[in-house]
């Protein structure tokens, strides 16, 4: 079973990315979580569909790019480096996106449930993951 090496048999490999993108997807959503001013994960227990969909946006995002790292790079450290390069880039977009919607405050809205902000909020996240992980090189 293991006669290529333990280290290359691809049911260790995508375990090992699995560990991996998954450490990474928790450090990426405490980070979220602090660029945020409301608590994700109360507001989503309290039945926030906004919070909600903008979350699943950035779980999305984030792991459709790593999904694109691991795909286009050979080594574990390589695809950690580029996932979390592409990571950087959805929170500068999610910063762009407060920026460029100067007649509301996005985190305001989706705190308050305004799910049409929670909506584009998922959207780009999703959309711009496909963007930056089709760069990934």
């Amino acid at each position: 079973m293991f006669e290529d090496g333990f280290w290359t048999h691809p049911l260790v490999e995508t375990a090992g990315y699995f560990s991996v993108v998954v450490l990474c997807l928790i450090v990426a959503m405490a980070l979220f979580e602090a660029v945020t001013k409301y608590n994700n994960w109360e507001e989503i227990k309290s039945g926030n569909l906004a919070v909600a969909m903008a979350t699943g946006g950035k779980i999305f995002g984030v792991t459709n790019i790593f999904r694109f790292s691991i795909e286009q790079h050979s080594t574990l450290l390589e695809m950690i480096g580029w996932g979390l390069f592409g990571f950087t880039l959805l929170i500068f977009a999610y910063m762009l996106f407060e920026f460029l919607t100067p007649k509301f405050k996005v985190d305001e809205e989706i705190a308050r449930d305004n799910r049409s902000v929670g909506l584009i909020s998922m959207t780009i996240s999703i959309g711009l993951s496909f963007v930056i992980g089709a760069s990934i090189s």
